[in-house]
């Protein structure tokens, strides 16, 4: 249910974004959504064409990027993406460390029409 307020200021950006650039509708917002972010992007998507009805938003693409998160090894220095059941590092073997990659959440981009 957290994904509503954020939904919400992201189509309040796209549409300020929009109507500074003079545009009649936003046609697409390219989202970077990290795996780790706290963010489902369903939902996000869910609440959107509700939350955007009525605004330059309704009817716009809404585009997720998803990222992975990724370990670091403190050994070797790689970044690597954990297997199941497993931190071990596919360079050297020794456990990965969190990064804070996979924690992205961001608007990429927003095309306007």
């Amino acid at each position: 249910m957290h994904e509503y307020p954020i939904t919400k200021s992201i189509v309040e950006i796209a549409e300020r974004h929009g109507r500074e650039a003079g545009a009649s509708c936003v046609a697409r917002i390219t989202l970077v959504v990290g795996e780790r972010s706290g963010y489902i992007p369903e939902s996000i998507r869910m609440y959107f064409d509700a939350i955007a009805k009525g605004t330059l938003c309704e009817g716009a693409d809404l585009s997720v990027v998803p990222v992975r998160p990724k370990l670091r090894c403190p050994a070797c220095g790689a970044e690597f993406e954990r297997k199941p059941y497993s931190f071990a590092c596919p360079a050297c073997g020794t456990d990965g460390h969190p990064t804070d990659i996979g924690k992205e959440f961001y608007i990429e981009s927003i095309e306007v029409s």
